[in-house]
């Protein structure tokens, strides 16, 4: 099946919408040619991805979940937002990026263009591109999408936002996202099997801890009131993966709206955190990255102004 064939019927993501990308926006709002919003040097992730040097990260436009609570709302949930990029232009940033110094390449969302993004990695490589690319994600994946990323990823940075469905039902209306995430995670394992930091003198440099080369780091993105799935969370990756994975805990959630669900309209508080972060520790998560009180900030989302998208 081309690639054009994909996007007439597109099944690429679970919402299996079959929509016909080249006429109509599928349930992820994007249409059948490649949108983004942003390709920058980004200071945001966890240090052993962005060092000090910075993330080259690109921001696709669109997204197959939705949340009610997304903190990128205007790329993810706005109809053709962005602008459009070619397999060829994109090829053409990974390089830009690395020129001004990125440590790796960060493709933020890309589910839905899964097939575009993976020829152009497969031409940077074959012209010699040899930094590490990173597929930052929801976690609402099919293992048979993920599959097209074989041996092209280097490091999956998924998100497991709930292992509760009825959360997932209200906060993403995706009652089966527990399920799917759990199953996308095995598949990015599989490829990259444990992770593995590079703790030369000169990565050691860039974070105290040395860089991620490859494997897989999971975000949960606590959200206020669920401690006791952020519990569960926590258990099955531990009980699954043990230290093989990073594990990162993240405190950031900020209410972006006044939602319908009362407990979103607040920050999580500093002492569910706690309470989470020892917990894994009791659990005895090792590999485990954990954030200041400083980080729920809307500082944190950059500016989607097209930066890095057009040629220079």
């Amino acid at each position: 099946m081309t690639v054009a064939e994909i996007y007439q019927n597109c099944r690429l993501c679970p919402r299996n919408c079959g929509a016909d990308r080249s006429k109509e926006e599928g349930f992820c709002k994007a249409p059948d040619k490649m949108l983004a919003a942003r390709a920058a040097l980004h200071y945001y992730e966890e240090p052993f991805l962005s060092g000090r040097s910075g993330s080259g990260a690109i921001f696709f436009s669109g997204c197959s979940l939705q949340c009610v609570y997304c903190q990128n709302k205007d790329i993810s949930h706005e109809p053709f937002f962005g602008i459009e990029l070619t397999i060829g232009r994109l090829k053409e940033i990974f390089f830009e990026l690395k020129e001004k110094g990125a440590l790796n390449i960060n493709l933020v969302t890309g589910t839905h263009y899964t097939p575009d993004i993976a020829e152009a990695i497969r031409l940077a490589k074959d012209e010699g591109f040899d930094l590490p690319v990173i597929w930052n994600s929801s976690g609402y994946e099919l293992p048979e999408t993920l599959k097209q990323l074989d041996g092209l990823v280097d490091i999956y940075l998924p998100d497991l936002k709930t292992l509760d469905p009825k959360l997932a039902s209200g906060y993403m209306r995706a009652p089966d996202y527990p399920d799917i995430a759990k199953c996308a995670i095995e598949e990015m394992f599989r490829q990259t099997g444990p992770a593995a930091l590079d703790v030369s003198p000169k990565a050691c440099g860039e974070s105290e801890d040395g860089l991620m080369k490859k494997g897989v780091c999971v975000r949960h993105l606590m959200t206020p009131g669920n401690l006791e799935d952020t519990k569960a969370v926590i258990d099955h990756l531990y009980d699954h993966y043990g230290d093989q994975i990073w594990i990162s805990i993240m405190s950031q959630y900020t209410p972006m709206a006044e939602y319908p669900q009362e407990e979103l309209n607040r920050k999580v508080c500093e002492e569910e955190y706690e309470e989470a972060v020892d917990y894994a520790i009791t659990k005895g998560v090792t590999n485990a990255m954990i954030q200041d009180g400083e980080a729920a900030d809307e500082s944190f989302v950059p500016a989607f102004d097209g930066e890095g998208i057009l040629p220079a």
